[in-house]
Order: C-alpha cells, then structure tokens, then sequence
C-alpha cells in the first residue's frame, strides 16, 4: 500500500498512534513490549530516528518524532511495525496482522504544545488506571528522560531540550517532574482525542499554516479549539500507511 503524502509535510515533530489490530490487547506482556523497544532502537539506529518520547501499551503505540525530511519515519515505521510482527507471530505460531494498516501522524508544535504532548504520552497508562506515576510503567520515556541509559539509549535528550528551549540536562529532568507531578493532580481519565486523531495541534498561526502548506485538499477542513489550543480536525479519516510489501518479502 502506498503511503498518503498529503498527510507528510517535513520539518516537524509528530506524534505518531499506532493501535494493534482491532485494538486487541496483544502488546499486554512485558516481554511482547520490550522487543517492541528494542526493535525501536535498531529503527533508530539504522534511520536516524530522532526519537522524542515515548510509550508501548498493551494495545497501542505512540512515538513522538523530529523529522528530519529524508523519509525515516516512514521507513522507520515500516520495519518496525514488521520486525514486531515477524516475531510476535512466529513465537506464538500465529498467522494474521498484528497492527492496524494505518497509522495516524499529527503535527504538533514545538514549545508549550510539544510540552502538553510530552505529558500526555507519559500519563497514557495512568489515564487507564494500570499504574499511579509513569515511572511505574515498564515501557515509556519517562524512565529513560529521569534515567538516562549509557547503551540502548532511544531518546534524543538534546534535541528535546533544543526545542523545549531548556539548557541544560538537569534542568529538563526537573523541569518535566515538576510538569507530570502537576498533571498528576489533575489527571482526567478520558482520552484527549484531539493529539491521536487531529492533523496538527498547537497555536492558530500554526494550524493554519500547516493546512495551507497540504494545499487545496485541506481548504476546507475545520480548524477548531480547545482551551488555547487550536488543531485540525481530520475529516478524511486518513492516515499514514504502512507499506507490508517488503517486509512480507524478506
């Protein structure tokens, strides 16, 4: 399957939500998670992925990213999304898809917005109850922002600071506890659908350059707000695709 370039704009940072197939809970054990981790840094490694953050629960992904404009994400996704399956189903002699064709990549941007979008991934498994703090949770950034690994490491810590405007490590780490403690006190158990289902969230100025810059298929799709922010709404319900093909082949 083709991959739908309306939606892939280079030069910024998505959030890509990647569900199993039918939502089934089959990232549900710890070990299906950390070869999903693991098979992340050989993508990164192997692409250049500038991970940003994130998380594997036990029936969906989300990955925060810096694209660089030469393609990684879409190759990243790709091989990753076939590696995990190769070895999910041949350990459990299992036939069939382990993840939805599509994927879904929103535009966020970066500052205050990339701040909220940070958070919202680390919360994703408090937001259902599983654990009370994301330093709880086995597969996430959060561990690996507060403790930062000397081999196997996925996040690029510096280019997260780059553009959160943070100087220095420490400052990162304390600045982001104080932010998931805050959130913690207020923690709402509903899904904030607008960063897993939105084309681009962040300020007015950005939303709108961003549906210009897809030309005259978005004219017409609904910028709307949510406090102060602003996201696109997705009337097509398209998303990236993962392309099968090559993976199936080797």
């Amino acid at each position: 399957m083709p991959l739908d370039h309306r939606h892939f704009l280079p030069g910024h940072v998505w959030l890509i939500t990647h569900r199993c197939r039918e939502q089934a809970f089959l990232l549900r054990l710890k070990r299906d998670r950390r070869l999903w981790r693991r098979w992340l840094f050989e993508t990164k490694r192997r692409f250049g992925l500038r991970v940003l953050n994130y998380v594997a629960t036990s029936n969906h992904v989300h990955l925060l990213i810096q694209d660089r404009g030469v393609g990684e994400i879409a190759l990243a996704m790709r091989l990753l999304a076939g590696y995990t399956t190769q070895a999910f189903n041949g350990r459990k002699q299992r036939h069939g898809a382990f993840w939805e064709d599509r994927y879904h990549a929103t535009a966020v941007e970066t500052g205050e917005h990339l701040a909220r979008c940070l958070i919202y991934i680390d919360l994703n498994m408090v937001r259902a109850g599983v654990v009370a703090h994301p330093r709880e949770w086995d597969t996430g950034g959060y561990r690996e922002i507060h403790n930062p690994a000397t081999r196997y490491r996925i996040i690029d810590a510096n280019a997260l600071r780059h553009l959160l405007n943070i100087d220095d490590p420490r400052t990162l780490r304390q600045t982001h506890h104080a932010w998931i403690e805050q959130a913690l006190r207020c923690v709402k158990q509903e899904r904030d659908g607008i960063w897993s289902s939105g084309l681009a969230v962040g300020s007015r100025r950005f939303v709108e350059r961003f549906r210009h810059d897809q030309g005259i298929d978005a004219r017409y799709q609904e910028i709307e707000r949510a406090g102060n922010r602003f996201w696109l709404r997705d009337d097509t319900t398209a998303a990236y695709t993962v392309d099968w093909q090559p993976e199936k082949d080797r």
